[in-house]
């Protein structure tokens, strides 16, 4: 649990701080989209060769972690630490997002070789531990940048947040070494025909529509909160309290599935998405209380699809046989192929209709990032909908 909560803190929460981390520092909204799928391009080749390695490697897992959390531990000093400039920024986040795909693709893959030792929905039942831990270490490295910028000011405040996981990095990996005791078998070769036989193109599909609405949240929450309700001081409580109940719910999900199965849990999780981010698009301005309310909400279905797409795309490999490296490779490059896609496309899009993070906005630019961070993901959970619902029969069973 201590290795998925120090993962979370390079996931979501970093797409929700760099945007406002390298617009302090200077960046546009367009260079910082364009960083970002820049990065994404690199993932393109790079997590299914990752996951490739971890398959070859499996009696090395232990060593590939370690690699790979204290890459982490000196990325995150080195973005948000030494705060150098564009060459430096792109080279520190390199080595961060790499790293990050190797531990989160190796983590995942245990997980497999794990659940396999148990009954079928040890599957689920391990993502509900799994993302209940992920969730908690969201909320800490999501609220830990307000306090410290608060308390220290914002330059300071962000070195402070770099050397926390910095050491934090270290630490987990001393901590965790008991975690790869058990050694998978060797996996079959890598087949595309058995993969997309076995319906992992569908759930490729299915996760990467499906996370575009939180990617998309997660690069604009900040300015939302701020220009589009007014709600600046409550940003860090309103965040903690929409991962916090993600992770409380994670459990509760998880038990949902084992009793209903993944389908008929997944589609009524996403229709409360839709009907959140609704409430969001129609609040007035300075309605903390209900925006608390809907991102209360939000966090509730985020539990469910955090639990349920990976426990439904870990149970398929195990069925099939294929090998959880390979096949986490291109999950995690789904889901960061997300995120970027969110910042790349709509950081660009408000540059353009004039939009100033913490400046003086027109009507207009501000009726784009409302349509942006509410509207436009109704319409995508709506299409992830329609995908769950043409997923075979034999998913509800998986």
């Amino acid at each position: 649990m201590l290795f998925s909560g120090f993962l979370a803190a390079a996931g979501l929460p970093l797409y929700v701080q760099l945007p406002h981390f390298a617009a302090s520092m200077g960046m546009s909204l367009s260079s910082i989209g364009i960083l970002l799928i820049g990065l994404r391009v690199l993932d393109f080749v790079q997590d299914p060769a990752l996951g490739l390695l971890i398959d070859r490697f499996r009696d090395h897992r232990r060593v590939i972690a370690a690699l790979a959390l204290l890459g982490m531990s000196a990325g995150f000093a080195s973005v948000f630490s030494l705060q150098p400039g564009m060459p430096g920024l792109v080279a520190a986040l390199i080595l961060l997002f790499t790293s990050y795909s190797l531990a989160s693709i190796l983590f995942y893959a245990q997980g497999v070789a794990i659940a396999e030792t148990g009954a079928p929905t040890d599957h689920y039942r391990l993502a509900g531990y799994r993302e209940a831990a992920t969730l908690a270490g969201i909320v800490v490295a999501s609220a830990a940048p307000s306090l410290l910028i608060w308390a220290f000011g914002e330059r300071a405040g962000y070195a402070g947040f770099g050397a926390i996981l910095a050491a934090g990095g270290a630490l987990v990996c001393w901590l965790t070494t008991g975690l790869w005791i058990i050694k998978p078998a060797a996996p079959p070769r890598f087949s595309i025909r058995d993969f997309l036989n076995a319906g992992g193109g569908r759930l490729l599909a299915l996760g990467l529509i499906n996370t575009l609405p939180v990617a998309i949240t997660s690069s604009l929450f900040l300015f939302f909160v701020e220009d589009r309700l007014g709600l600046a001081k409550w940003s860090g409580g309103i965040l903690v309290l929409f991962f916090l109940t993600a992770g409380i719910s994670a459990p509760f999900w998880w038990r949902l599935v084992a009793r209903y199965g993944p389908v008929k849990v997944l589609i009524p999780s996403m229709c409360l998405s839709i009907a959140a981010f609704a409430g969001a698009a129609a609040l007035p301005e300075g309605e903390a209380l209900g925006f608390a309310a809907i991102s209360a909400l939000s966090g509730l279905t985020l539990g469910a699809d955090m639990v349920i797409l990976p426990g439904l795309f870990a149970s398929m490999l195990a069925t099939a046989n294929l090998p959880a490296g390979m096949g986490f490779g291109l999950w995690s490059f789904t889901n960061k192929m997300a995120l970027a896609l969110a910042a790349a496309t709509l950081l660009p899009v408000l540059g353009w209709v004039g939009y100033v993070p913490g400046g003086p906005n027109s009507p207009q630019a501000i009726a784009v990032l409302n349509a942006s961070y509410a509207i436009l993901p109704c319409l995508l959970k709506t299409l992830a909908i329609a995908l769950v619902i043409a997923l075979p029969r034999k998913a509800d069973a998986i």
